[in-house]
């Protein structure tokens, strides 16, 4: 299990897809495989592999002080999810498993911070119990922007059709119709040493944390960043962003300030060792993994 220190908190994924292969040309529409050839020697296999984006789906479990923080909760089980047959009436332990490894049960998470609604992120916020759709988290608080709350609000209120595979209504509103869910906007403090940071494009209330603790920093940058080629090419904003130039601002903005200082890149969907430090290469940016543990 994939685990590592960030000054006195513990850092540990909780993986629920250890492999999701998306081609190229449909997660980056802009994209030229061509200007990644001479990254090949890095890129593949962990992050492309024929022709594919190899992305990783997980969560991040944040423990210290005695409180025990999840980022994110993938896909789930047991969700609707037609279009990606592969998330489809999912039944898999994986990711449960991975949390009791952790010696935890879904009852001892503090908080639950989603840095957006996208399904693939908000999964196990809830479980199917006697047919009806309950927070998994029993004692959690569930946390997130409050602009992204609207706009998928919004977005469901106003279609016929599912939005988003259907994830506000069975994987967001439990938990606010629980009364478990606080909506908060940028500077909004998660925990002590952990700043929440308003990030927009791939979705409209995207958020990110910032992590300070004993002179290590990072950043856990949800979507900002799917895939290292973002980096290589942090032009290439993903066909899921909602805005897709706002993306490539935030995206950019992002790689700029952390370019050449010893703070951590920490994405959701990265493969290896889940986490780098952003180098020039050129005029490129560049990810420098730090070893796996």
């Amino acid at each position: 299990m994939l685990s590592f220190m960030l000054g006195d908190m513990t850092v540990t994924e909780i993986c629920d897809i250890p492999s999701f292969d998306i081609p190229l040309a449909m997660i980056f529409p802009q994209s030229d495989e061509r200007v990644l050839e001479q990254h090949l020697n890095w890129l593949e296999p962990d992050f492309l592999d024929q022709g594919n984006i190899r992305l990783v789906v997980r969560s991040w479990l944040l423990k210290r002080n005695g409180r025990t923080i999840l980022v994110d909760a993938c896909v789930g089980n047991h969700k609707p999810r037609r279009a990606r047959p592969e998330w489809h009436e999912r039944s898999d332990s994986s990711w449960s498993d991975a949390l009791a490894v952790c010696g935890l049960h879904p009852e001892d998470i503090d908080i639950v911070f989603c840095t957006h609604l996208h399904a693939d992120h908000v999964g196990w916020n809830t479980k199917l119990e006697n047919g009806k759709w309950v927070p998994t988290f029993s004692n959690a608080r569930y946390i997130t922007s409050r602009t992204e709350y609207a706009h998928w609000e919004a977005e469901t209120a106003a279609s016929d059709v599912p939005v988003g595979h259907g994830c506000f209504e069975d994987s967001v509103l439990p938990a606010m119709e629980s009364g478990q869910m606080d909506l908060i906007a940028d500077g909004f403090e998660l925990a002590d040493g952990l700043v929440l940071k308003s990030t927009p494009g791939h979705t409209p209330g995207h958020m990110s944390i910032e992590a300070n603790y004993e002179g290590q920093s990072a950043v856990f940058c949800g979507d900002i960043i799917h895939s290292p080629v973002q980096m290589i090419q942090p032009d290439w904003s993903s066909a899921f962003c909602s805005d897709p130039a706002q993306a490539r601002r935030t995206r950019i903005d992002l790689l700029e300030s952390l370019c050449g200082t010893s703070q951590l890149l920490i994405p959701m969907h990265f493969g290896g060792s889940g986490r780098c430090q952003v180098v020039r290469q050129g005029n490129a940016f560049c990810p420098e993994f730090k070893e796996t543990s």
